[in-house]
């Protein structure tokens, strides 16, 4: 989990997708619906990556129950690159905690539910 959140989301390297996620993966974010397939999930970092400079994962708490993974978060980043939430980009650093559940297979993230504490980002983004 921890080479996912560090090549994915905070260096940006989305053609490791494949390599850590099944084809066919669903994602459920906190700014948003089910996502299904690597297109669509790359999407979505796109989006979250455009909006917040610097971003950041952390890994506060990880518990590991093969196939499962859950993981205390927390994010954070510069709201300086895009509208986040409706919001247009404010100058401000943001951050917020959050949790996310990973279901394996085969060595492959099959399914992901990431739940963010959204009221705190608004906020801070107010």
């Amino acid at each position: 989990m921890r080479a996912f959140y560090a090549e994915v989301w905070e260096a940006g390297r989305l053609g490791r997708i494949p390599a850590l996620m099944a084809p066919d993966v669903a994602f459920r974010g906190s700014l948003g619906s089910v996502l299904r397939g690597h297109d669509a999930f790359a999407g979505y970092v796109r989006t979250v990556r455009g909006a917040l400079q610097r971003y950041r994962c952390d890994i506060v708490d990880l518990v590991e129950e093969a196939p499962r993974v859950a993981a205390r978060m927390r994010f954070s980043g510069h709201h300086a690159g895009g509208p986040l939430l409706g919001v247009p980009p404010t100058g401000r650093e943001v951050g917020w905690a959050g949790a996310a559940f990973f279901d394996c297979t085969g060595g492959l993230i099959r399914d992901l539910w990431v739940l963010g504490d959204l009221d705190d980002l608004r906020r801070q983004l107010a």
